[in-house]
């Protein structure tokens, strides 16, 4: 062989590689938007992940995750969006409830949305239909707005001497306090009961809320769904205990971290299903034919051990319909 020839042959080789490794597609990116902070978000997290891998798809191996989080600041949501869209990525998880997903409605028309909704999404304005959301947004609806009412029937019937119950709302997110004062006020007035609205979108807030319950005799506490409230649950559930009320929260995260109990879709789970969604639209599903999907598991939980703090006895009939006791 020439010498020249050996010397094209040599560096062709080691050209290969190259021009194979230029040749590999990018892989896909997914914007996650949050207006909380991660911290207490890692089972969620994993939840979502897992989802995802569900398709096909494993961060880091075959797919790219920007994470987008407000830290509780949700006027950052606008600008957060932006930067996705502006990212370019193949699609958006909002996993912070309506502000998140009205947020990414707001900033693209053309990127998928997938979000998670406690409301009505038809009723919000996210989608045409559940069957067929149009444009591009679909998600999971886990109902729990629509679970407040049956939720403090509930609760009624662990506290039945509980006549004046303050009702914790996040008036930063104006869609769940609407859909909160609605039911909680049919429900109340048919009950028989007093309430008493309480506003926190702080930490220092809901501090101030519960001197507020403690001054005007409430009976007990029912917190209102927020994914604000959701993060700042360790804190709620030790003001409620060491102020000693009986307290009814929207997820079973709250009892598992000491609340008396809990009433509500599995969370955890739809954060699965955002995933499972995402991951077929990177497969090349539209959103636009992706039925926005619908809770049908519905969960009471209740802490036995928090009850026999509060020197409450469960009746009977609660504890054979609870789906989880915790001793």
């Amino acid at each position: 062989m020439r010498r020249r020839e050996f010397i094209m042959l040599i560096g062709g080789a080691a050209v290969w590689p190259l021009a194979a490794n230029a040749q590999q597609p990018a892989m896909p990116v997914i914007g996650l938007l949050d207006q909380r902070s991660p911290d207490e978000l890692a089972d969620r997290l994993r939840r979502f992940r897992q989802g995802l891998k569900e398709i096909g798809y494993v961060e880091g191996e075959n797919v790219v995750i920007e994470y987008r989080w407000a830290e509780g600041q949700y006027d950052r949501l606008p600008e957060l969006a932006a930067e996705l869209v502006r990212r370019q990525v193949s699609v958006i998880a909002t996993t912070g409830g309506h502000p998140a997903a009205f947020t990414a409605k707001a900033a693209t028309t053309t990127i998928p949305v997938v979000f998670i909704a406690s409301d009505d999404p038809v009723r919000l304005g996210l989608v045409a239909s559940l069957a067929r959301p149009g444009g591009n947004l679909t998600g999971i609806n886990f109902l729990s707005g629509e679970l407040t009412a049956k939720r403090l029937e509930l609760f009624h019937e662990l506290v039945p001497a509980a006549t004046r119950v303050g009702v914790l709302v996040n008036p930063a997110n104006a869609v769940n306090v609407e859909a909160t004062l609605r039911e909680v006020g049919v429900a109340a007035r048919t009950i028989g009961l007093q309430i008493q609205i309480v506003n926190a979108s702080t930490i220092r807030e809901i501090n101030a809320a519960f001197t507020t319950f403690v001054r005007e005799r409430a009976d007990a506490v029912f917190v209102g769904i927020d994914p604000f409230f959701n993060s700042r649950r360790t804190q709620l559930v030790h003001l409620a205990t060491r102020h000693g009320f009986p307290a009814s929260y929207p997820a079973r995260d709250f009892a598992e971290a000491g609340g008396l109990m809990s009433y509500g879709a599995n969370i955890a789970d739809a954060w699965r299903q955002v995933g499972s969604y995402v991951g077929r639209i990177l497969k090349g599903a539209k959103p636009a034919d992706l039925p926005v999907v619908q809770s049908t598991k519905f969960e009471l939980i209740i802490n036995a051990q928090t009850a026999t703090m509060l020197g409450l006895t469960v009746p009977a009939q609660l504890l054979a319909r609870a789906d989880e006791v915790i001793e």
